[in-house]
């Protein structure tokens, strides 16, 4: 269980979309306090998917082979399939955008939209920032974390250190970006403007690794359970 948490928590934190939005909200005006909001909404959907599924468990891993064990597996297989589908389209898509436009993936200039965006950011209140958070939030790679948990004993105190370590990896680079405007707001919304152009730059590939790589271990995972 904790391998499998540690890697879905890291997918989760490495996700280049929710990534790039949140540069723009701790960017904005008063992003210190948006981006807290943020994460806390965040943090909030990670804590209510766990506790859901730990009430539905009773915080006790069914019995192998027994229907709810076996269901969970089989949903964590799907949500593999599903990332390893989702991967290759992605994959596809990029590699035909590359045939038509061979200058497609060399380094190009920071959109011009950057500064559009942050404007539109500075207008946002932190109940909107709460609300991306929601809405930006991988709900796939959560639902897997989420197929992982129904395996949680919480009996030990081990379990609970896992879960919140899961929580804290899963949102180890908001913390990261959020604690870097608190110490250094002077040059920070430059380079976080920077660093957006960079995610934006490489979001596609960095998609299709992280689906793939995820795809392949969750579907390989939940077969070797399935029929050990």
């Amino acid at each position: 269980m904790v391998l499998d948490l540690l890697l879905i928590a890291l997918a989760i934190t490495l996700d280049p979309l929710p990534l790039t939005a949140f540069v723009l909200v701790v960017a904005s005006a008063r992003g210190v306090w948006k981006g807290l909001v943020f994460i806390l909404s965040w943090l909030a959907c990670l804590a209510l998917v766990i506790t859901i599924v730990l009430l539905l468990t009773g915080g006790q891993p069914p019995p192998p082979k027994s229907p709810p064990s076996t269901a969970a597996l089989a949903a964590k297989l799907l949500i593999g399939v599903s990332l390893l589908g989702y991967g290759e389209h992605r994959r596809r898509r990029l590699g035909g955008r590359r045939v038509r436009n061979p200058g497609a993936g060399r380094p190009a200039p920071e959109p011009a939209s950057s500064v559009s965006l942050t404007s539109e950011m500075d207008r946002s209140t932190v109940w909107s920032a709460a609300g991306l958070a929601v809405l930006l939030q991988p709900w796939g790679l959560v639902a897997a974390g989420a197929t992982t948990v129904v395996e949680a004993d919480t009996s030990h105190v081990a379990t609970w250190l896992a879960l919140f370590g899961f929580c804290l990896l899963a949102t180890s680079s908001l913390l990261t970006l959020e604690l870097y405007v608190v110490f250094a707001p002077t040059a920070a919304r430059g380079r976080l403007l920077r660093l957006r152009a960079w995610l934006t730059r490489y979001q596609e590939q960095a998609l299709v690794t992280l689906c793939l790589l995820l795809g392949c271990w969750l579907v390989g995972r939940s077969l070797y359970q399935l029929t050990s």
